[in-house]
């Protein structure tokens, strides 16, 4: 009997520490339900205006600038002097200065060959006049002649007839002489003439040449037509090959610069726009005009405003993406608002407010999830969370216009408290 009443007992204390157990278990799973259910994070239904955006990845670029380069008319030349990237530089200042050592050796050459040809023109305009005089004696020389025969030639009723005879073919040979030396003349002075202007054009053409290397000269030191900051453009050559333009390096002194190269670009700061790229998808919501801000990745302490005010017509195909290659449109927006922090080539994250609905009730984006396909918010019912269907009105990337579900003032959780994360990321 004893034994029995020890056996039972032993029952009971082992079924009352299995309750025990259990009730801390039970204990334990609500206290961490309910630390769980109060840290979700939570916002409140508001009713104000609802703005849906696009937003963009753009770069700062300045509306005028001017590149300067290696002149077009020489060939390949080797920068002995290059401004310093970044700096200011004022209306007339160097920035630029090629090798001038060929071009010197050249203009050397061309004026020797100019001296000579100046020589040899004024040694051939001289003969011309020697030989224009030469010619003019001669022919004075016919006509004293004729004249002289024709004195000769007198009345024949008082001399002999063979004296006669003989006059008449004197002034017949003095008449064709003089004729002679007239055409002797003309070849004589027009050659002469000629030799002088063939020596005149080779003197022109040497003095071109010798203009053409003065002014290629001058080209090569690129002076700043306005001020500005210097930025230095990247030396294609540089990166190894085609297609590896990435990776060139900016022009450096020492480099070599093909006829029309780029080699320095100066902005002008005084106003700046943003350029981007529109994807075909947001095309149709977008217009000129709208609104944005900019928040500048080098200037994180200011929002910057601006507005849209160019769109291309026709979408640009960007083969650097994924097949089938993405189409987009170029964008620019004029900065309203720029000071001496925007920089070219900043990169910026572009808002661009492209509808806005007033007394609208919004949501965050993140508050609305699909539960069995349903758009639901969970909202929070003293310590736990009620899922709650609700209408979407519109949809934006960041907030949610809600048509009908919730009211103003209802506290909901971001995210699905109910799952295992507990609503968090």
């Amino acid at each position: 009997m004893r034994a029995r009443w020890a056996s039972l007992a032993a029952r009971w204390r082992a079924v009352l520490a299995t309750a025990a157990i259990a009730g801390l278990a039970v204990g334990a799973y609500c206290a961490s339900a309910g630390r769980s259910q109060a840290s979700v994070p939570t916002t409140v239904v508001t009713r104000g205006e609802f703005v849906d955006v696009v937003e963009l990845r753009g770069d700062i670029r300045p509306v005028r600038s001017v590149v300067l380069g290696a002149p077009t008319q020489s060939g390949d030349l080797q920068i002995v002097r290059l401004v310093k990237n970044g700096t200011p530089v004022k209306a007339g200042d160097v920035v630029i200065e090629f090798d001038a050592t060929a071009l010197l050796r050249r203009q050397t050459d061309r004026r020797a060959e100019l001296k000579q040809a100046q020589a040899e023109t004024e040694q051939a305009q001289a003969q011309a006049h020697l030989v224009e005089e030469s010619s003019a004696t001669n022919l004075m020389r016919g006509r004293f002649d004729v004249n002289r025969a024709r004195l000769d030639v007198v009345d024949r009723d008082f001399v002999a007839r063979l004296d006669y005879e003989r006059a008449k073919l004197a002034l017949s040979d003095a008449e064709q002489r003089l004729k002679e030396a007239e055409k002797r003349q003309v070849a004589e002075v027009a050659s002469a003439a000629v030799d002088v202007n063939r020596r005149q054009r080779r003197r022109q053409r040497i003095q071109e040449d010798l203009d053409r290397i003065d002014a290629a000269l001058e080209s090569l030191v690129v002076r700043a037509p306005s001020g500005g900051t210097a930025s230095l453009m990247p030396n294609s050559r540089s990166g190894g090959g085609p297609g590896q333009s990435r990776n060139s390096q900016d022009f450096r002194e020492g480099d070599r610069a093909w006829p029309g190269a780029s080699v320095v670009e100066l902005p002008d700061l005084s106003s700046v726009h943003l350029t981007a790229r529109l994807e075909e998808a947001d095309r149709g919501r977008v217009e000129v005009g709208q609104a944005a801000t900019v928040h500048l990745d080098a200037v994180p302490d200011r929002p910057y405003h601006s507005t849209v005010s160019k769109i291309s017509l026709l979408a640009r195909v960007d083969f650097t993406t994924a097949w089938p290659p993405a189409r987009d449109f170029d964008l620019e927006l004029d900065m309203a608002d720029p000071d001496v922090r925007l920089k070219p080539g900043m990169t910026a994250t572009v808002r661009i407010a492209v509808a806005r609905h007033p007394n609208a009730l919004v949501v965050p984006a993140k508050a609305v999830t699909l539960v069995n396909g349903q758009p639901t918010v969970f909202v929070r019912r003293g310590s736990a969370f009620t899922p709650q269907p609700i209408v979407i009105a519109r949809r934006g990337r960041e907030q949610i216009a809600v048509k009908s579900g919730v009211e103003a003032g209802d506290r909901i959780a971001i995210g699905n408290p109910t799952a295992p994360t507990g609503g968090r990321k």
